[in-house]
């Protein structure tokens, strides 16, 4: 009776907010038609306000308390390792930051209540109603740090993944005669993903009046992976040392493609350690209960 009292409320609650959001987006529509009138003219402050959207009027300034809470009460140096997360998972806007504190701020207040709510409704006891209410609490302190650094590890194990493939036509586009720019140029075009996403803000950086090696070493510091930064070693060597960049390429190329089977590798031989938990705790139960189920029913009912 309860969950189903649970279901009811939200139920009425979702069509009560689905009611109000379509009377929002009617008065929305009316307004943006009226602005188009040459002869409409607003009366009154209120009026004017009422004509910006229900998001700027009611949501923006929760999302503005919000962010200055959290830059009010995070630390200097968390602030600072996130910034630098946002970057490498290919969000550098400040609007990006501001949002991701808004959402901390409101996961750290929503923990405490979700814990409360977890401990007095789970209709388990002892241990196990600690571990739920400790397992929650967690998740939502926790949960926007993990969703980065997961982000984080995904876009940089994509650049892993693209870099040989992308050096390989870097160097048939310079030994092709095309200089290091120009070959740059036609890769990005070529081939969509993160790594050419750097490339072509690099080459914005140089366009706008940057050298390249201040352009190499920033998206270095964007991307923060070791292969980039050999690669750009590598690159800024041969320009101070005027090394064929064809060849250096050429190298770097083999190198990249080598780490790329050594980390698949590694990968492959991580999984059988990684799904020895899943079959001790999930498969083997339930095997031992197929197989030695009946044998134990059979000698439990013979005594």
């Amino acid at each position: 009776m309860f969950l189903i009292g649970v279901v009811g409320v939200g139920a009425c609650i979702g069509l009560v907010f689905y009611a109000l959001v379509g009377q929002a987006e009617e008065k929305s529509s009316i307004r943006a038609s009226l602005r188009k009138l040459d002869d409409y003219e607003i009366e009154s402050v209120r009026e004017r306000e009422l004509l910006d959207p229900l998001r700027d009027r009611a949501l923006s300034p929760i999302f503005v308390g919000l962010t200055n809470l959290g830059k009010r009460w995070t630390p200097l140096g968390y602030a600072d390792k996130t910034k630098k997360k946002l970057v490498a998972a290919g969000t550098p806007e400040p609007e990006v930051f501001d949002r991701f504190q808004a959402v901390r701020v409101l996961t750290l207040v929503i923990a405490p209540l979700a814990g409360f709510a977890v401990y007095a409704y789970l209709p388990i006891g002892g241990l196990p109603r600690i571990f739920a209410t400790l397992l929650v609490v967690v998740i939502f302190v926790m949960g926007p740090d993990i969703t980065l650094n997961r982000k984080v590890e995904s876009r940089q194990y994509q650049i892993r993944q693209r870099l040989p493939d992308v050096m390989d036509l870097l160097v048939i586009s310079v030994e092709a005669g095309l200089g290091f720019e120009q070959a740059l140029d036609r890769t990005v075009a070529s081939v969509p993903g993160a790594l050419t996403d750097e490339f072509a803000r690099m080459l914005g950086e140089t366009r706008a009046g940057s050298t390249r090696a201040d352009a190499m070493r920033a998206m270095d510091a964007r991307i923060d992976l070791p292969e980039i930064r050999s690669f750009v070693l590598a690159i800024l060597q041969a320009d101070t040392f005027g090394v064929s960049i064809g060849r250096v390429l050429r190298s770097q190329a083999e190198e990249m493609r080598i780490k790329r089977r050594q980390l698949a590798q590694e990968r492959a031989q991580k999984a059988p350690v990684k799904m020895l938990l899943p079959m001790i705790f999930c498969v083997f139960p339930a095997l031992f209960v197929v197989i030695i189920g009946p044998a134990f029913l059979s000698i439990a009912s013979s005594f």
